[in-house]
């Protein structure tokens, strides 16, 4: 996988050329909707492949290796029939593997609401391990509150041998985490056997493969009684076959302070459970300031704590699909606008802006402005952020990733990913 940064005057054809791959293999393994228009600063994955090479004479081992950007270690390991490496002869064929060494096999979890596009999560379940359907919401009294046709992404699911899990979350009916629906469940031992007794039947009745426990804004003082409902959840459907994941908020320490934060017990979720779900991504967010999403220096000390707390193969590291924009200057209280990756290089094709790359948040950004002459940025994931993410996975040892949502398509990503990493399938 070669990953390449648009300049002024490429074209799909030079940057075909220039790699010695079919212009029509890159167009369509980016799926780009205007192949004649780019902007500079926009990433182009290239999927090198295994290729062969015709040794001409002058040629050693070495320039071969330097010519295709490889170490002479890739190249010996692909030409085990090279027993001398200083002895190779003009018009010998040798066999030129990919740029990019697979890093292992991991676990990739996507969240999805129900009215996914049946299109895009066809096209994203070979990629997955687990589908967690957003979300059945709790009520204080212990029942929930159904999404409408889960039964359909369940089904298909299975079908390609991804496990879906039931999301259960204290989000109100008009919307928002509420700390009070958290407390009533988590303080009431007979409201939390009705909750359990129901997340039961759903999931044997719809065929779930386990539950995905997401609550957010808990109160900090019931910190422990959270801890109580998760020893007492993973001791009812443990039995029965299920698996439990939580998805916990980005923490540094264990002191943290916020009531985001508190409530989220790093060592006992991570004793517990079979996965965590690290949401780390929302630096950047709608009513705050302009910045990356999930920038790698803070994802890294989020990361830094949490395996100094959970066992490293439980974590799923969250990667956001999604960027926001801004209008500049920046006023408190104002709205950023979302907008999906494939979308904001659309855009800055569309306005004449160069992308740009900040190395330190590693995540690509432009500015540019608009009809009315506000100016605006934006920051979104490309192919060379999500390239410097996986690695984290491989660098701490993590037992994979989680998208937060796989409901806008992203071809760039999932490229990136199988180059990597092989998926896991428990199913």
């Amino acid at each position: 996988m070669i990953i390449h940064v648009v300049r002024p005057g490429d074209s799909i054809y030079s940057i075909a050329r220039q790699y010695g791959v079919s212009y029509t293999k890159i167009i369509a393994d980016n799926e780009l909707a205007d192949p004649s228009r780019l902007a500079v600063g926009q990433t182009i994955v290239v999927l090198d492949g295994t290729r062969t090479h015709t040794i001409a004479a002058g040629e050693s081992l070495f320039s071969i290796a330097l010519q295709y950007g490889l170490t002479m270690n890739q190249l010996i390991a692909a030409n085990p029939q090279i027993t001398d490496p200083a002895r190779i002869l003009p018009g010998q064929v040798i066999i030129i593997p990919p740029r990019t060494t697979r890093l292992g096999t991991i676990e990739v979890n996507g969240y999805a609401y129900p009215n996914i596009s049946m299109e895009v999560l066809q096209k994203t379940l070979p990629n997955l391990t687990y589908l967690s359907i957003f979300s059945y919401e709790v009520n204080p009294d212990g029942t929930l509150r159904a999404p409408e046709n889960d039964t359909a992404l369940i089904q298909a699911a299975r079908a390609a041998n991804v496990a879906p899990l039931m999301v259960i979350t204290n989000l109100e009916a008009e919307g928002g985490f509420s700390s009070d629906v958290a407390r009533a469940i988590l303080s009431s031992e007979e409201v939390q056997d009705r909750l359990l007794t129901n997340i039961l039947t759903t999931l044997s009745e719809k065929n779930y493969y386990g539950l995905d426990i997401d609550f957010e804004y808990v109160y900090p003082e019931d910190r422990e009684l959270y801890n109580n409902f998760l020893r007492r959840a993973t001791a009812r459907l443990r039995p029965q076959g299920y698996t439990v994941t939580t998805a916990l908020a980005p923490k540094i320490s264990a002191e943290q302070r916020g009531i985001l934060y508190e409530a989220h017990d790093y060592p006992v979720h991570g004793a517990l459970v079979d996965h965590v779900i690290l949401m780390t991504y929302e630096w950047g967010y709608t009513f705050g300031p302009p910045m990356a999403v999930a920038p790698l220096n803070e994802v890294r000390r989020v990361l830094n704590y949490a395996v100094s707390a959970i066992p490293r193969q439980k974590i799923l590291m969250g990667i956001p699909n999604y960027g926001y924009e801004w209008t500049l200057p920046f006023t408190p209280g104002s709205r950023a606008t979302t907008l999906s990756n494939v979308g904001a290089v659309e855009q800055a094709i569309r306005v004449g802006a160069a992308i740009q790359y900040d190395t330190i948040a590693q995540s690509p950004f432009y500015n540019y402005y608009d009809q009315q002459r506000r100016q605006r940025v934006v920051w979104f994931e490309d192919a060379r952020s999500i390239e410097a993410k996986l690695r984290l996975v491989n660098e701490y040892n993590l037992g994979g990733v989680s998208y937060w949502t796989i409901g806008r398509y992203f071809p760039q990503n999932w490229l990136v990913l199988r180059a990597m990493y092989d998926v896991r399938k428990v199913l």
